[in-house]
């Protein structure tokens, strides 16, 4: 993945602005390959993320709405209030009963969306996850468009960690949800990557939840820093905590370099987008974190998805898809897509990301 494909012009702040109504928004084109398999007419498909007013998911509605006219759909999206793990369900209730052709949800829990999807998929609708997957679930969805590969993200968080702290020392993490299927996939990923030797002096202290909520991940962040003195590390896996963590710890002065730094200063890694951590690495208070191309999700399932739907391809192990502004994409073990490779970002190259 380059530089280039992934400046696809898509600006967005990561910090939650949570609101109650639900947004959405809709796009049209005027032809494509696709459409209905019986009259051509546009596929209804609609994307839910995980909440309301969570930047994270822009570029993810922006590569939706991309491929929107490649796949001949009308796309509209749609989002819960919060990010608990049932408060999907009314939606997709919902899209049900109006007749929409394809769901894809990033999934705000492994299990309790299951029966919804079930009644869904009987009516003929396509049923995607972007992004976050029904981890152990699986056979509930038709495929899962995931941000890369899952078992890499945890380990290459904690190489990012411990190569700063020179693999020594306590450390925490600041998670989003307690349900959330990517982060604790990612949260075990860690935990394994710890068996091995080189993490042999690393210690995890504690796992706190910020709900990806930015006042509770700001209080989750400045309650480690006070309960944990010989904390060395902080590891946040979510957008909306790593920008939370990142201004509480510039505030409190006590990352590396900082006013009120001890031993070092404590090191803050992550995932986020280079857009919105530009101004901490330029400070020093971040040096490194990662992420993906978001976009890159919405292009896929979109195009993907209608190909589905429209019996077009086969949702099985080893068919391949020349998706369009994407390239080449292979389904790979239990009906999974990957979107692209895990980069890291710092003063070297964040300039030349625009997302």
């Amino acid at each position: 993945m380059t530089a280039k494909q992934l400046s696809i012009g898509l600006v967005f702040a990561l910090a939650l602005g949570g609101c109650g109504s639900s947004s959405s928004s809709s796009s049209s084109s005027s032809g494509g390959s696709t459409g209905s398999a019986d009259s051509g007419a546009k596929l209804k498909v609609v994307f839910i993320p995980k909440n309301t007013g969570n930047p994270y998911f822009k570029p993810v509605i922006d590569g939706f709405q991309k491929e929107a006219g490649p796949a001949n759909i009308d796309f509209d999206s749609q989002a819960p209030a919060t990010a608990e793990p049932t408060s999907q369900l009314s939606t997709i209730k919902d899209q049900t009963q109006q007749g929409v052709d394809v769901i894809a949800i990033s999934a705000n829990s492994p299990d309790a969306l299951n029966e919804a999807l079930d009644t869904a998929h009987g009516k003929g609708i396509t049923i995607l996850t972007v992004d976050s997957d029904l981890t152990g679930n699986e056979s509930h969805r038709d495929l899962g468009v995931l941000s890369t590969d899952f078992s890499k993200v945890g380990p290459s968080q904690l190489e990012l960690l411990g190569s700063e702290m020179n693999y020594q020392g306590d450390f925490a993490i600041l998670s989003a949800t307690t349900s959330a299927p990517n982060q604790n996939a990612w949260i075990a990923g860690i935990n394994d990557a710890l068996k091995q030797p080189k993490y042999s002096k690393m210690k995890l202290l504690t796992i706190v939840y910020g709900d990806d909520e930015p006042q509770k991940s700001s209080t989750e962040m400045e309650g480690l820093l006070t309960k944990f003195p010989t904390m060395k590390g902080v590891i946040s896996p979510t957008s909306v905590g790593l920008a939370a963590a990142a201004q509480v710890l510039e505030n409190s002065g006590q990352y590396p370099g900082g006013p009120n730094a001890k031993n070092g200063g404590i090191i803050l890694t992550g995932l986020s987008t280079p857009n919105q951590m530009k101004k901490a690495v330029d400070k020093g208070v971040v040096a490194k974190f990662q992420l993906w191309d978001p976009a890159a999700m919405g292009m896929i399932a979109a195009y993907v998805g209608a190909q589905i739907h429209n019996k077009k391809i086969e949702a099985k192990r080893g068919t391949t898809v020349d998706v369009p502004n994407v390239g080449k994409v292979t389904i790979q073990d239990k009906n999974v897509v990957f979107a692209g490779p895990i980069l890291t970002f710092d003063k070297t190259n964040i300039a030349k990301y625009d997302f």
